[in-house]
């Protein structure tokens, strides 16, 4: 898997992006690092820069997720994990036990929506997600009909324009047989799950339900942010994922946000 590296401390964050992303997905959080961090965001096997997975089975790509993370030097590391990245890295998790000191998840979904699922339908599915992210037009529509879960700047279809639709219809596929998160119960680590204000009901549904499995898990609402709080919300998402394991957010992210709204205003 190919992983970018962004600042040079010795705290150890792996990020995952979403269905549609790749390594770039976290660009937005590099001017944001605290300076005790290095942010490590990978290409999922079959995005962007990393070759497509042996197998399309879960078990494999949780294999080479565990291996790109344990190729990182440092005694432990949080997890970020974006949209359906934070669904993937649940399998590496619970392989790699004490090496996660901590998870991050970035709305994620707890269970597949039935608009997602209608794409796996045997007799049109395939045909209607090709319609609906590999066509421009469907693509347009898509996003404008999707207006109330994101903001006026941000497109939540765009990215679609430069994937491989092979490798994320296999990644879909593999989502749709992820029927029980309980298997997940066992994960012990700190757990913060943020969520756009706006984001899709489902999401927001499925915060109750991951805290009904975790506990420990803690829940925060980004305000102004739809499906895309990495570049919709990012200076408070940044105060969220950068937090100490304390739980107080780190002082320098919040001096960089104030730093940079004076400037705004000057």
């Amino acid at each position: 898997m190919y992983v970018e590296r962004y600042g040079s401390g010795p705290d150890a964050y792996f990020a995952l992006h979403g269905w549609s992303g790749d390594h770039r997905t976290f660009e937005p959080l590099a001017a944001y690092l605290p300076s005790n961090v290095s942010l490590y965001s990978a290409d999922l096997p079959g995005y962007g820069k990393s070759p497509a997975p042996r197998s399309w089975e879960l078990s494999i790509i949780a294999e080479e997720i565990s291996a790109a993370i344990n190729s990182i030097e440092a005694h432990g590391v949080t997890l970020v994990g974006n949209c359906s990245g934070a669904n993937l890295s649940l399998f590496a998790a619970q392989r790699l036990g004490t090496r996660i000191r901590r998870f991050v998840l970035i709305d994620p979904f707890a269970y597949m929506p039935w608009y997602f699922k209608l794409f796996l339908a045997k007799s049109f599915g395939r045909y209607a997600y090709l319609t609906t992210f590999a066509n421009p037009l469907g693509r347009r529509l898509t996003n404008l009909s999707l207006k109330g879960h994101r903001t006026a700047k941000s497109d939540l279809t765009n990215s679609f324009a430069r994937v491989n639709h092979e490798v994320t219809y296999n990644y879909l596929s593999l989502l749709g047989e992820v029927d029980d998160i309980a298997q997940f119960s066992g994960l012990n680590m700190p757990i913060d799950i943020a969520y756009g204000a706006h984001t899709f009901g489902a999401v927001k549904k499925s915060v109750a339900l991951w805290q009904s499995i975790w506990p420990q898990a803690r829940a925060w609402q980004l305000e102004g942010a739809g499906h895309l709080p990495i570049e919709e919300a990012t200076a408070q998402l940044c105060e969220i994922v950068f937090k100490d394991e304390e739980g107080e957010r780190k002082s320098e992210v919040g001096r960089r946000k104030d730093e940079r709204a004076a400037m705004q205003d000057a």
